[in-house]
């Protein structure tokens, strides 16, 4: 799978997809994170305050890795996706 996300809202979305994908709440997401299921749920809900570590907690617990890479070019009214 390969997801792309520019915003904590698609970061998210990302997460969740997966974390339904496995057949997983929250709360079985959260303890294999070592995480509450409060924080599950903001991180899925696009909360911009969630600390990178957490995330990389979260993408850990699915198996899943954070990649960098140039970005792709993108139409004027990708934009707004930003903000």
């Amino acid at each position: 799978m390969i997801e792309l996300a520019r915003n904590p809202i698609q970061i998210g979305n990302v997460i969740q997809r997966e974390r339904k994908r496995r057949g997983w709440n929250q709360t079985q997401l959260a303890d294999k994170a070592g995480l509450r299921q409060e924080t599950i749920s903001l991180i899925e809900t696009g909360n911009p305050a969630t600390r990178i570590e957490t995330i990389l907690a979260v993408l850990v617990a699915l198996d899943l890795e954070l990649r960098i890479a140039a970005r792709s070019a993108a139409k004027t009214s990708d934009i707004e996706d930003l903000f």
